[in-house]
């Protein structure tokens, strides 16, 4: 099987799931290359995701290791049909940063999106005008053509919402990114603006977390909790200095999930969060 190029971080995520599943029942690699009738090496560099792999063979593999959940095992398997080259990110790949890459992959086969966004407005519901002023701020400042192609890729990722079954989408949004103030006044306005329509989809809930719900976890930090079509296939995304981090652990995915669960226990109702975008757009 040839090597391939560097992993996407899906394709990292399939042979991390394969590399679990032997591991659950306990099976060395040397067992289990007796028992798929394959060299050793072979699971590695399919674990390691340094070789590809089929979906009949994802699904030979998961026999042999006695897993009995078969939604699971198909989910696997469609992540083994995929091929790199098909989709529209791909024309970015010598130009875009690599997890900027696996971020709006694992957008794209999300069946659902939790976000948290504590001094940045989503990336997936950002007007033209905002996202280039949120670029403008990198260090070192970007060349013309790069803040173009940085604010090109952001827009393109929202056709994601337009989809005729997009991802059941839940964003949280901290009074802090409604107050800051990327461009001027009239490049906030219209992103409030955007806000309030983008709220209006049936894909979509927004819900604000004012100042005056007082503190919560992860406060620090942006978070995106995306479903996968099962359980098993959940990843959080959170942000880091130099890019993005995505966890996938079952403790990790446990705690996330009760950060998120208490967040939203702290913000307003989708109606009042509304109400309070646009008394924020009138004081501005």
């Amino acid at each position: 099987m040839p090597v391939r190029k560097p992993p996407t971080a899906r394709q990292r995520r399939l042979g991390a799931e394969l590399r679990r599943m032997r591991e659950q029942v306990g099976m060395s690699l040397t067992e289990a290359a007796a028992l798929h009738r394959v060299d050793k090496t072979a699971i590695s560099n399919t674990e390691s995701a340094r070789f590809g792999v089929s979906a009949d063979r994802v699904r030979v593999w998961a026999a042999n290791y006695s897993c009995p959940d078969a939604a699971y095992v198909g989910a696997l398997a469609d992540m083994a049909r995929e091929r790199s080259g098909s989709n529209w990110w791909d024309a970015y790949r010598d130009s875009m940063a690599s997890f900027m890459l696996d971020l709006v992959e694992l957008e794209h086969h999300a069946v659902g999106l939790r976000h948290v966004q504590i001094t940045h407005l989503p990336g997936l519901l950002q007007h033209e005008d905002y996202a280039r002023a949120v670029f403008g701020e990198a260090v070192p400042p970007l060349t013309p053509q790069a803040l173009d192609l940085q604010v090109d890729f952001r827009l393109q990722r929202r056709a994601l919402l337009d989809r005729t079954e997009p991802p059941r989408c839940s964003f949280l949004l901290h009074e802090a990114a409604l107050r800051m103030l990327f461009g001027d006044r009239n490049v906030v306005r219209r992103q409030l603006e955007e806000l309030l329509k983008q709220s209006e989809r049936e894909s979509v809930t927004l819900r604000v977390v004012p100042f005056t719900a007082g503190g919560f976890p992860s406060a620090g930090s942006s978070t995106m909790y995306a479903s996968g079509p099962v359980r098993q296939l959940d990843t959080v995304q959170i942000d880091v200095p130099n890019g993005v981090t995505f966890l996938d652990s079952e403790t990790h995915l446990t705690n996330y999930r009760a950060v998120l669960d208490r967040m939203e226990q702290r913000a307003l109702d989708a109606t009042h969060s509304r109400d309070f975008i646009r008394k924020v757009l009138h004081e501005l």
